[in-house]
């Protein structure tokens, strides 16, 4: 049946005059009323009893259900007694009375469940409801205020979590600003909570956007990460982009922080996208994003770098862009181990820088054999994970040496 033929059925009666049909409208709406609080009451009592739910809600949501459900007759009462407002105002009159958090309480499948146990129990009652000559007419305006209901309950669900989503986009728009700035860190895991942050341990991935497609990019990133059953936090400053990610434990942890961000890293602007080091938790995330930030700033001394590179394998250049935590994590990872290990291995890798990574020639000016230059190369590498020989190695160690020797000279 269409609109306008329940419509017209609606103002026909059943083949009663208007007088008539007024009169008999005028009765049930007597008799409604006198049962509203009634119904309210069977109404909840009857979701007590079939909906699991609802069970075991608190008691303050509970309340609040039972709130709706009793404006829902009162309004179906109103409407029913008023059939020239024409459409009910269901969104106020309904929804109104109950606070925004409960559509995070009761999703909107659970509303339409509690809607049908509602009508139900007005259903039940149509022919002790309806004054003589009325039921046809009652249950015909019920049928059409229940469908109200849902394109309204709809309605609600679809606004909150627009909301809800610009919301949690601001969120995670903070915490990201809190993390680059080092403050307000005890305050974000119960931010993260609030976002149904989980997963760990976490890096941080930094890149740049293209023109005005800053919010694209960042809700690509959200659900290319959320597919992958991350957590994810993405802020945007300017052009830059920082995308703190949850990534759990599905990874071995020496090839965490590449191979979690590389299905990422895709959906960045052009130019380079660093990863920070792993850490194990969203509290320590900070140290991940400066990293990550820190490399992205630093990345256009090295055109060649990978894409994406991680923020430790940037530490000269964030070094000489004035880091001063590569400053010192280098000296710690790289001319530490070395001065520790006696003075041979740091006067063969200097020599041997100066003298063009020539094994000869440092074997000349060390007055010693090539072997044992090899064997002091090998030794260089083993403790500092970076090759003499290599190109990308020695200019690692040679900002590294530089660094500790100042540091030591001050």
């Amino acid at each position: 049946m269409n609109t306008h033929d329940q419509d017209a059925r609606d103002s026909s009666g059943g083949g009663q005059d208007q007088p008539e049909q007024d009169r008999v409208r005028a009765e049930t709406v007597r008799r409604l009323e006198r049962s509203m609080g009634a119904l309210g009451t069977a109404a909840v009592a009857r979701m007590d009893e079939r909906l699991g739910w609802f069970r075991r809600m608190s008691a303050e949501d509970r309340s609040w259900i039972g709130l709706v459900a009793q404006s829902g007759v009162a309004a179906f009462v109103d409407w029913f007694r008023n059939p020239v407002r024409g459409r009910p105002a269901i969104t106020v009159e309904v929804f109104g009375t109950a606070p925004r958090e409960l559509t995070r309480s009761v999703s909107l499948q659970q509303t339409v469940d509690m809607i049908r146990v509602v009508i139900d129990v007005v259903e039940a009652q149509v022919d002790e409801l309806a004054a003589p000559g009325g039921a046809q007419q009652l249950r015909e305006a019920v049928l059409r205020y229940t469908r109200e209901v849902a394109f309204s309950s709809a309605k609600v669900y679809a606004r909150a979590a627009e909301a809800r989503g610009a919301w949690d986009a601001r969120l995670e728009a903070l915490i990201v600003d809190a993390l680059l700035h080092g403050d307000r860190e005890e305050g974000l895991e119960t931010w993260g909570s609030a976002l149904g942050w989980s997963h760990t341990p976490v890096i941080a991935v930094a890149g740049e956007t293209e023109g005005e497609g800053g919010a694209k990019v960042l809700d690509d990133l959200r659900a290319a990460a959320r597919r992958l059953g991350h957590d994810v936090l993405a802020g945007r400053q300017g052009s830059r982009v920082v995308v703190v990610v949850g990534v759990g434990d599905r990874y071995p942890e020496e090839e965490l922080p590449l191979v979690a961000a590389e299905p990422l890293a895709g959906l960045f602007g052009p130019g380079p996208v660093v990863v920070g080091p792993a850490v194990p938790d969203l509290r320590a995330a900070g140290s991940s994003a400066r990293a990550a930030v820190s490399g992205l700033r630093a990345a256009v001394a090295w055109p060649d770098a990978p894409r994406p590179v991680l923020a430790d394998d940037l530490l000269p250049e964030r070094a000489l862009h004035g880091d001063a935590d590569a400053r010192r994590q280098l000296v710690e990872e790289v001319h530490v181990p070395l001065a520790k290990a006696g003075s041979p291995l740091l006067d063969t890798l200097s020599v041997y820088l100066e003298h063009a990574s020539s094994l000869e020639a440092t074997a000349r000016m060390l007055f010693v054999h090539p072997n044992t230059v090899r064997y002091r190369l090998s030794r260089i590498a083993e403790l500092t994970g970076h090759t003499p020989s290599d190109g990308r190695g020695s200019f690692v160690l040679r900002i590294a040496v530089a660094l500790g020797r100042l540091e030591g000279a001050a």
